[in-house]
């Protein structure tokens, strides 16, 4: 299952990770994110132990989601060193995430 990214554990688990982070921006209520969200939990599963691969539902943690200016979802960052290196905004297929995942490691 994807991580759950929170206000309260963000810093931790996807700036200050000696790994990539992967971020899917969401909330309930959007219909594109449940479209994306399985594969979100696909790349969880095929990248355990090399990429934190999580989400952040934007109803509940407003911070990080004002913090990287989050204005449309679904949005995926992908961070590494803290930093954000690439993004994805709107739905999108598992081949271009792989592919943007991949650019980085």
């Amino acid at each position: 299952m994807a991580f759950e990214f929170t206000d309260a554990n963000f810093q931790e688990t996807a700036m200050d990770t000696k790994t990539v982070a992967v971020v899917d921006f969401w909330a309930e209520w959007c219909g594109p994110c449940r479209m994306i969200g399985p594969i979100i939990e696909e790349l969880s599963k095929e990248y355990d132990g090399k990429v934190v691969v999580g989400k952040v539902n934007v109803d509940h943690n407003p911070e990080v989601s004002m913090k990287f200016g989050i204005r449309s979802i679904p949005t995926v960052l992908i961070l590494k060193n803290g930093e954000v290196v690439d993004k994805q905004v709107g739905v999108t297929t598992k081949n271009v995430l792989v592919q943007k995942i991949e650019s980085h490691l």
